[in-house]
């Protein structure tokens, strides 16, 4: 499923506050921020003299540290900043007693940083909940691609059991009509397995009309033992249908395809079947199963005439609210399905 990014693929932004290994790397290098800090504002002495801006360099370290290491740290950075600006940077450092004059500007100050890291620490905190919830999203959505995979794979394996067990009743029957009927039903059986475990992509979402017809139409071929029959599937990939009309969709299909097996090619060496989805003028969706096979005799109608299969496809088709029909051209025959969208 797709989806969203592991915990590993995240930005190193989320990853923050970094947590070092070693326990002394995060407070040494607090330390060094706060030395680097002492020494700009050091030289920035002649431009700023002792009595202000006293804290220029140490609240972009309290920042930094607070940023990178945590709202722990950065309380620590915050502490020494205050302790080394108002000592050197307010007041003189040789004068200890002087250190009142300083106290206005250390109070806002202190305001502002503890408002900072305050900040911080909300986001910080709300950032985690955050990883830990897509973790956790994450693992849920796994467990669902999962038992998604093994509920489709057991429907199948289950129609496909159905069918084989049809298929070892018929060599106990005497009647060859018995026998054609299990026949077929065993087939259809596997079809209806194959399209279930063909309907959805991983992810859980439906396929392109497209995408699972090619391999369903393929299959149905295969099975009839009609190798030598070409197939083409043609149509806009985009195509899609909701799932409670994908699977009688597909069915239509491969009764169509079964028919123009059965009866369009009997006798012959092989032929060709096209498989075209297409959007009508109206909006509609149609989908033509076209054979260049010998075609129905003449006289013919769907209603009167059909057999099981083609009698299926029909009911399907009403059941959506679309039509079926068998259409006889000059070279070719189309059983046409249209539904509307």
């Amino acid at each position: 499923m797709s989806g969203a990014p592991s915990a590993s693929d995240a930005s190193w932004v989320e990853r923050l506050p970094i947590v070092p290994r070693n326990p002394w790397v995060g407070p040494a290098a607090t330390l060094a921020m706060l030395f680097l800090a002492f020494w700009l504002r050091v030289l920035l002495l002649p431009v700023m003299p002792r009595g202000s801006m006293g804290f220029v360099t140490f609240f972009p370290a309290i920042l930094l540290v607070t940023f990178l290491l945590g709202v722990r740290l950065g309380v620590i950075a915050a502490l020494g900043s205050v302790a080394i600006g108002w000592a050197f940077f307010l007041t003189d450092p040789m004068r200890p007693g002087l250190l009142l004059p300083g106290l206005p500007a250390v109070v806002p100050f202190v305001i502002l940083v503890s408002l900072t890291l305050l900040i911080f620490h909300r986001i910080q905190r709300a950032n985690a909940k955050l990883l830990v919830e897509r973790e956790r999203s994450q693992a849920l959505a796994a467990t669902r691609e999962a038992l998604f995979h093994e509920l489709q794979h057991r429907v199948s394996n289950n129609l496909q059991v159905a069918a084989g067990l049809l298929a070892l009743q018929k060599k106990h029957l005497a009647d060859e009509a018995a026998r054609a009927a299990i026949d077929e039903a065993a087939q259809r059986l596997g079809v209806i397995g194959r399209i279930s475990r063909q309907l959805y992509a991983s992810d859980g979402e439906p396929k392109g009309m497209r995408d699972f017809l090619v391999p369903l139409c393929a299959d149905v071929i295969q099975m009839s033992g009609a190798r030598s029959v070409a197939l083409i599937v043609e149509g806009d990939e985009t195509l899609r249908l909701p799932p409670d009309a994908a699977l009688p969709v597909a069915l239509i299909v491969a009764e169509s395809i079964a028919n123009a097996i059965e009866h369009g090619f009997a006798g012959k060496d092989g032929g060709s079947i096209t498989v075209t989805l297409a959007h009508a003028a109206d909006g509609a969706l149609g989908i033509d199963v076209a054979d260049d096979g010998s075609g129905p005799p003449a006289g013919f109608e769907l209603a009167v005439h059909a057999g099981l299969g083609l009698g299926i496809a029909r009911t399907l088709a009403g059941q959506l609210g679309g039509r079926f029909e068998l259409v006889r051209g000059e070279a070719q025959t189309i059983a046409r399905l249209t539904l509307p969208t």
